[in-house]
């Protein structure tokens, strides 16, 4: 069981706010941290993993990690943590920066199998691409056998369908270990996939909780899906106007009957009822 009651005063997206995170979660949990960037999500891994301080409680299998009295530094801290930015050692081969973080050869052999990297353990990091080394470094993360993993956006600065791969490794890595899994990101389909739980951030605070079926799924009444969109172009055509959405991976056109409340940047959210697409601000 992982418990947290925090508080870190910290500078976001319209300056100064104060974080507040009080959740909990059993072993084995993938929680996903949603919000816009700049609300806490990566200070809360950060603390988490002690790179940070903050005020209040963290207890882990009921160990407390920090309270009051009491702050575990982050090497006493049983925890994998995976950048966006890999953070490989560019002079040490494969194999020699999983067994950086732990001499344990059986099991940096089950990583390098589990991963697909066994034939790459010799090559260096200058020698890999972009999901070769977002694999070593998950590898790296759990092999220091971690009650908790730490995912920090891991998979943003990748394509579309190698994004799709690592988030397969990074759920059977999840799933072999029986680790409790927290990541963020801002992608409703990763979360969706991966996570058992979802928590969206707000200037720091807990604005909603839930599983992600229940926070991402959106449909009501008759409404045979509901998804949020970005607008990147309005146009009119023989006095019909079009508005071009993103959402996602993916960019699509659709008519909208009356846009003089809609403007480029704005999140909408499109739906359907029967076959007629509806899109609303």
């Amino acid at each position: 069981m992982l418990e947290v009651d925090i508080k870190k005063p910290l500078f976001g997206v319209n300056g100064l706010i104060n974080l507040e995170a009080n959740f909990s979660l059993k072993k084995g949990e993938f929680l996903a941290l949603a919000g816009v960037s700049g609300s806490g999500k990566t200070t809360i891994l950060r603390c988490l993993a002690g790179l940070e301080k903050s005020k209040g409680t963290i207890k882990v299998g009921g160990k407390i990690w920090q309270d009051e009295r009491n702050f575990l530094p982050p090497q006493k801290r049983k925890i994998g943590f995976v950048f966006q930015d890999y953070a490989l050692f560019e002079n040490l081969t494969v194999e020699k920066n999983l067994l950086f973080a732990n001499k344990n050869y059986a099991l940096c052999d089950k990583l390098l199998e589990l991963l697909d990297l066994g034939e790459l353990k010799k090559r260096y990091p200058t020698n890999l691409s972009g999901g070769q080394k977002q694999r070593v470094a998950l590898g790296r993360a759990m092999m220091r056998e971690p009650e908790i993993l730490l995912l920090d956006e891991p998979l943003s600065a990748l394509d579309p369908n190698l994004r799709i791969k690592l988030q397969d490794e990074i759920l059977k890595i999840h799933k072999e270990f029986g680790t409790t899994s927290i990541i963020v990101s801002h992608s409703p389909s990763e979360i969706y996939k991966l996570a058992t739980h979802m928590i969206e951030i707000e200037n720091g605070k807990i604005i909603k909780s839930g599983s992600p079926k229940e926070l991402l799924l959106k449909t009501s009444g008759s409404q045979k899906f509901s998804f949020s969109a970005t607008v990147v172009e309005l146009k009119e055509v023989d006095n019909i106007c079009i508005a071009t959405i993103s959402f996602g991976h993916q960019i699509t056109q659709v008519i909208v009957s009356d846009a003089r409340n809609l403007k480029v940047g704005d999140t909408v959210n499109v739906s359907t009822k029967a076959f007629n697409l509806l899109i609303n601000s």
